[in-house]
């Protein structure tokens, strides 16, 4: 299945928004700042470079990178998710961390997805597939890359105000990134339940496992919908919060888009 058609809608309308401000805030600002702004811009992409090599590094000497040898049940999720979304080769690495979590970074190719031990602990075999669609999609729709990019570009030295917009148009942005990436998510995995449950139990920091427990959780992620705090901490986050993911899971899992990408793999 070689497309992006899966893309979420609005993704690209608020990376073009978002373009379009930081542009307008350079042009706008004067002469001397608009220079500052160019060499900050270069500075940023020189140290963004040298940041992920020394990252890779880290990786090599801390974690252990995934392959058929040292781990043959993950590297077949692994290139079964690869198989299934058409993604370009990356390298996987798997780190000790109590956190639950997992993601992507690299401009240049290969990218590199790196698992916490404990995502691999607390997921089942379709959870931990869909987590790693997730990151594979945002390596696939060039999120990875753009990230660094944008990222920069959005830091420029810039009045407070408007550096306030930028900020918040790029996390605008890295939201709708997310959903995009829930979507490659089920269709890596086939399995719009177990996306759910997966994100359920990162949650609620992997004390979630019996449908009981997973139930309750569920319900206190609803609730944080209903929060100044939880509205306010999206706004400012670069993740939208877990019900909102899960809805618009449930949503485009019952799309004719997603049953037609997903008779393609099947």
């Amino acid at each position: 299945m070689n497309t992006t058609a899966y893309r979420y809608p609005n993704e690209i309308l608020i990376l073009t928004g978002t373009l379009f401000l930081v542009f307008a805030v350079i042009l706008l600002t004067s002469t001397a700042t608009f220079c500052l702004s160019g060499i900050f811009i270069v500075f940023f992409f020189a140290m963004a470079y040298f940041s992920v090599r020394s990252h890779h590094r880290a990786l090599m000497q801390h974690g252990y990178r995934v392959t058929h040898q040292n781990a043959p049940k993950l590297a077949e999720i692994l290139d079964d998710a690869a198989n299934r979304l058409k993604v370009e080769p990356v390298e996987v690495y798997v780190i000790r961390s109590n956190a639950l979590n997992a993601y992507t970074f690299g401009i240049s190719t290969p990218k590199v997805i790196v698992i916490t031990d404990s995502l691999l602990k607390v997921l089942d075999a379709d959870e931990l597939q869909y987590v790693i669609g997730h990151e594979m999609g945002h390596v696939k729709l060039g999120h990875t890359w753009l990230n660094s990019i944008i990222g920069g570009m959005a830091g420029i030295p810039s009045p407070y105000l408007a550096f306030a917009v930028l900020h918040l148009a790029f996390r605008s942005w890295n939201r709708a990134c997310e959903f995009s990436a829930d979507r490659a998510g089920i269709l890596a995995n086939g399995n719009p339940r177990k996306a759910i449950t997966a994100l359920i139990k990162i949650g609620s920091g992997g004390r979630a496992r019996t449908d009981a427990e997973l139930a309750r959780a569920y319900a206190a992620l609803d609730a944080q919908d209903d929060t100044l705090a939880g509205n306010l901490g999206e706004l400012l986050g670069t993740h939208p919060l877990m019900i909102k993911r899960i809805e618009k899971i449930k949503g485009y899992a019952g799309s004719k888009q997603y049953r037609d990408l997903i008779s393609q793999i099947r």
